[in-house]
């Protein structure tokens, strides 16, 4: 059991409101006996995560700061990214009736494309790069002028400001499955899908 492990639980534990406390005991219901949970104070179930979880209490505890919409949290304490965190926590017995069963722990939303990733991918883009804007990401050919304009140097940050307008329209919505999906009809690097896995 990392002494580490347990602090940073205790700090993030420490961020959450009484009512946030009760929701993410709640959300652990389903895989922890809820008679275990209800009466933990925050180093109790800091102690009951590590002992039911060795070695992904940090993994799991992101996972449903993420459904619970704490993203400050996970970005704060740099907690682990990875998007299936709370699928698997326990396996549940063969035979399990399925009344028994509880409500799965809904998956969280993709996550938002960053500036670092938008030119992670516009350096696998080439001179093409105007007509993946125009064809697969429905951006204008005059908008597209005027990025080339500004950067008139460099195909890279002509790349970068396109995928930046992209991002820019879709908002919440600029995640990398969207991505992927609008790419589908580009002949770009393989190595942009792999990207946007």
């Amino acid at each position: 059991m990392s002494g580490c492990e347990r602090t940073m639980l205790l700090a993030v534990q420490e961020e959450l409101s009484d009512e946030e406390l009760q929701r993410f005991k709640f959300l652990l219901g389903g895989h922890i006996p809820a008679g275990t949970l209800a009466p933990a104070t925050r180093p109790e179930l800091c102690s009951i995560l590590l002992q039911r979880f060795p070695g992904r209490a940090l993994r799991i505890t992101a996972g449903l700061l993420r459904h619970m919409g704490r993203h400050d949290l996970l970005l704060r304490f740099q907690l682990p990214q990875d998007e299936d965190d709370t699928v698997g926590m326990e396996e549940e017995p063969m035979g399990t009736p399925a009344a028994s069963r509880c409500h799965p722990v809904a998956p969280p939303p993709p996550r938002r494309l960053t500036e670092r990733d938008l030119m992670q991918i516009a350096q696998r883009f080439g001179k093409e790069w105007q007509e993946v804007g125009i064809l697969c990401l429905g951006l204008e050919k005059s908008r597209l002028e005027q990025i080339r304009e500004d950067h008139p140097h460099s195909l890279v940050l002509q790349s970068f400001e396109m995928l930046r307008e992209w991002s820019r329209r879709h908002k919440a919505e600029a995640t990398a499955p969207r991505l992927r999906a609008s790419l589908h009809c580009a002949s770009v690097d393989p190595d942009v899908f792999d990207l946007l896995q």
